[in-house]
């Protein structure tokens, strides 16, 4: 029996938007996108080149100066009117989001409605930017601060969540008056192919968001131009070494949203079933490939042996097979590389010492086809070894025991990343307690996912990143300062 493959008739077409032309192939290399679930090529589709770049930085760059004049109400309005039509559409981008990376059907919607909140939420700033007066010494004179847009922002998304990850930085961009290029990853481009015929439809000016797809050497070329004002990167730090030290030619401001090794500290005064049932979340969602997923368990000693059992038996009821079924809950990895490299990195912690409690090897039968591994769960995993340290990108827990609230603080900041940290307890004192000590970009108590809305920042610390997106930090990250100084004896 195989799983349904994704209708391509329902595939947008125009891998290339720049100013008011659309195009469905760019001048660049040809890409043959895999459907992760079933390992057959959807559709071929030619990416970017160095020149189309060129021609979308130049489409930015004529637009945003009646883009930056243009009312914030007029802003305001263009934007509601985009996330009305997302919402409107969510029927229509779920399949895609699932074609494009095996993500589950169930989970469209919700993507679809978070991307309509974001523009919804960054909306309502548009008509509210303001800058603030300064009181001086030394003279007489007026002093103000003035918060003014980068011009144009170069914008790079991974391919785990291109909807979820180009709208969180799109929305805060736009609403301040820049201009964007946006670059759909070529593992993963069509939920962006899509949002782009939906920000036409919704009426925004021709070069205000100009679509640029292909791989490695199309985010280089933004990265590299001396026309772009800014890059928003989100994915890996590797890559993110080579984005930095491209951008450092034309003094580039960059800012990264990167990998997290996410630790989820369960006290012995938890509720138990709930934090199993969170904690096993860190390989459900997005079947672990999502930066700020909880993949590192440490658990109390007290209460470690009948937390590893609650999380192996909630895992044996975890449904994987077909994104397109309803009822399916996990589906496939991104690719064959990855899920190799997933596997090998189990088999390395197993000879370690990692106690295999579930999974450990690729799926057979019905989903020999396709790139699925299973919900994995390790116990004993040692602090310094690679499972512990790394981030996996995949279905993988790593428990390990502590003894003390001082001992679980430190295995939680014993690694290089700091994006996400999760607290599970009853007592409010420690909660807070923990929270404050966590070096990490958000922390999250009792939760498991819950604070990723909008309104709130979200971002990391060490090698997870700079910057933050969400809330009016969020909206800062994409405003520039000038301060005036006016001499009233003048």
């Amino acid at each position: 029996m195989g799983f349904q493959h994704p209708d391509i008739s329902q595939f947008p077409e125009h891998s290339l938007v720049i100013g008011d032309s659309r195009a469905s192939a760019g001048n660049g290399e040809t890409f043959a996108h895999v459907y992760p679930a079933t390992g057959k090529v959807t559709r071929e589709f030619r990416g970017a080149s160095a020149e189309d770049v060129d021609r979308a930085v130049a489409a930015a760059k004529a637009a945003q100066p009646a883009w930056r004049a243009l009312p914030g109400d007029k802003r305001r309005d263009l934007m509601f009117r985009l996330a009305a039509i997302i919402e409107a559409e969510a029927s229509a981008m779920s399949p895609l989001l699932t074609a494009e990376n095996g993500s589950i059907l169930i989970a469209g919607g919700h993507m679809s409605a978070d991307a309509a909140q974001k523009f919804r939420y960054y909306g309502g700033w548009a008509d509210k930017i303001d800058g603030r007066t300064v009181s001086t010494w030394g003279g007489p004179a007026h002093d103000y601060v003035a918060y003014e847009p980068f011009g144009t922002i170069g914008i790079i998304v991974p391919w785990n969540g291109p909807l979820f990850a180009a709208t969180m930085v799109m929305a805060p961009a736009l609403a301040v008056g820049n201009c964007i290029v946006l670059k759909a990853p070529e593992l993963a481009p069509w939920s962006i192919m899509k949002l782009m015929e939906h920000v036409q439809a919704a009426g925004f000016p021709a070069g205000v968001v100009n679509l640029v797809t292909g791989g490695p050497e199309v985010g280089e070329a933004m990265v590299s131009h001396p026309g772009i004002d800014k890059i928003e990167f989100i994915g890996s730090g590797a890559t993110a070494r080579k984005i930095l030290a491209s951008a450092a030619e034309t003094l580039k401001p960059v800012g990264l949203e990167l990998g997290g090794k996410s630790a989820v500290l369960v006290f012995a005064d938890a509720n138990l079933q709930d934090a199993a049932k969170r904690g096993l979340s860190g390989a459900v969602s997005a079947h672990g490939q999502g930066c700020v997923n909880g993949t590192r368990l440490l658990v109390e000693r007290s209460i470690y042996e009948p937390y590893i059992q609650m999380v192996t038996a909630m895992s044996a009821h975890v449904k994987i097979g077909d994104p397109f079924q309803m009822d399916t809950f996990m589906g496939p990895i991104i690719s064959e590389t990855s899920l190799n490299r997933i596997h090998g990195m189990v088999q390395k912690a197993a000879s370690l010492g990692g106690r295999v409690l579930t999974g450990g090897e690729r799926l057979g039968g019905d989903h020999a086809e396709g790139y699925y591994y299973p919900i994995t769960v390790l116990a004993d995993v040692e602090h310094g070894t690679e499972l512990a340290q790394q981030e996996v990108f995949g279905p993988v827990l790593a428990i390990t025991p502590f003894d003390s609230e001082e001992e679980a603080i430190a295995l939680a900041n014993g690694t290089d990343y700091g994006l996400g940290a999760y607290i599970h307890t009853t007592n409010l004192a420690r909660a807070h307690r923990v929270a404050n000590q966590m070096q990490a970009g958000q922390v999250q108590v009792n939760g498991s996912g819950e604070a990723m809305t909008p309104c709130v920042p979200f971002g990391g610390m060490k090698h997870s990143g700079h910057g933050r997106l969400g809330g009016i930090e969020g909206l800062r990250e994409f405003q520039q300062v000038r301060n005036v100084w006016v001499n009233l004896n003048g």
